[in-house]
């Protein structure tokens, strides 16, 4: 097989997915698995769909047009707020999108008259984390204009939290959002039907709370994807963290000085390296980078250590592994590893399994309790 790739086990992506979705349900929430570090893969969607996501979150709509071209039936929702420029094309392609700002709110309504379509709205607010959101006192004034533009339903309220600033979305936070949406709702004159309370960060809350408001939908990634939760980057119990691996040649052994020689300046990425301490070190390199991967997110097999990187070289200390040329390295990956590695044109990818159901259907599976 290539190297550099990333080995993906579909199955542990669905029983991720399915963990999640079994917790959740009891509580009345659903999941909306995001694919987005996936660059739209059909596989991965169809897996999390497979493990019970109601839909298929994205923040680019270069990928959720990848997975509609595919044949996806389930929802597709933009997480990002949508380019003024490309209006249009989130009409056609996504069910969902998450807005701020009044004038791709109209821009959204003239297309989706143009498409002759309806097209579903959700509000973002801010509640802390500086990212996207409406500011709370604006949040009901703009629900009244999104109600009356043509072409447009006001489906809900979000907020996203943790991504940013690392704001924890707690049960305060949460509280004030349900509260939004109880103003909303007698503003509009209608119940809405979607109050998505945040992402992977969210888990802690939404599993530990005795109350979880008018919150009925999560948008979870990296939880899925990775089995962690991105607040403290701890794997999340029941749930599998090796459903992605990257797995990179070695082009060099060679034991060498642990400290480098000669006048220190900085390195190809501006920084200045420490010197080493005393000592040989058995060194191997990896065909791999930082172009393609982000090696602080990368740890390689135990008894191993990356020592630097450069664009295109990953060194390691192999201490007392059997390590040859032409040998091959895994590495398990953190969320930013992970976008890294999926988005460069070097990496390929390697289904280990797939969902035991070809064609893969993206039709959403019902949840087995709570929301609808």
């Amino acid at each position: 097989m290539t190297a550099p790739r990333l080995d993906v086990d579909l199955d542990l992506v669905t029983h991720n997915t399915r963990s999640l979705v079994d917790r959740l349900a009891p509580r009345g929430i659903r999941v909306t698995g995001v694919a987005k570090a996936t660059l739209g893969s059909r596989d991965v969607a169809a897996a999390m769909v497979l493990g019970g996501a109601s839909g298929i979150g994205d923040s680019r709509i270069e990928n959720l047009a990848r997975l509609r071209a595919a044949g996806a039936a389930a929802p597709l929702t933009l997480i990002r707020s949508p380019m003024l420029s490309q209006a249009e094309r989130v009409v056609r392609t996504a069910d969902v999108s998450l807005n701020t700002e009044a004038v791709v709110l109209a821009a959204l309504s003239t297309a989706a008259l143009h498409q002759v379509v309806t097209h579903d709205v959700v509000l973002m607010v801010e509640l802390g984390d500086l990212r996207e959101g409406i500011a709370t006192v604006d949040v009901v004034d703009l629900a009244g204009v999104v109600a009356a533009l043509p072409g447009l339903r006001l489906a809900g309220l979000g907020t996203n939290l943790a991504c940013r600033s690392g704001i924890v979305p707690d049960q305060d936070k949460m509280d004030q959002l349900s509260a939004l949406v109880e103003l909303v709702e007698a503003r509009v004159g209608r119940p809405l039907t979607i109050v998505t309370g945040g992402n992977s960060a969210n888990l802690d809350w939404a599993l530990g709370t005795n109350d979880v408001g008018r919150i009925d939908e999560l948008r979870l990634g990296e939880s899925i994807l990775l089995g962690t939760e991105p607040l403290h980057r701890q794997p999340i119990v029941g749930l599998r963290t090796d459903a992605f691996t990257l797995v990179a040649e070695v082009i060099e052994v060679q034991t060498k000085p642990a400290q480098a020689w000669g006048a220190t300046g900085q390195n190809a990425f501006g920084d200045t390296p420490l010197r080493g301490g005393p000592g040989l070190v058995r060194q191997a390199i990896a065909a791999i980078g930082r172009q393609d991967v982000d090696p602080d997110g990368a740890t390689p097999p135990d008894g191993m250590t990356v020592l630097a990187a450069s664009s295109d070289h990953l060194v390691l200390d192999v201490g007392d592994h059997d390590v040859a040329v032409g040998d091959e390295i895994s590495f398990r990956l953190d969320y930013s590893a992970l976008v890294r590695a999926m988005t460069s044109p070097f990496v390929s990818t390697s289904r280990v399994t797939r969902p035991a159901i070809d064609p893969v259907p993206l039709d959403p599976v019902p949840l087995t309790g709570g929301a609808a």
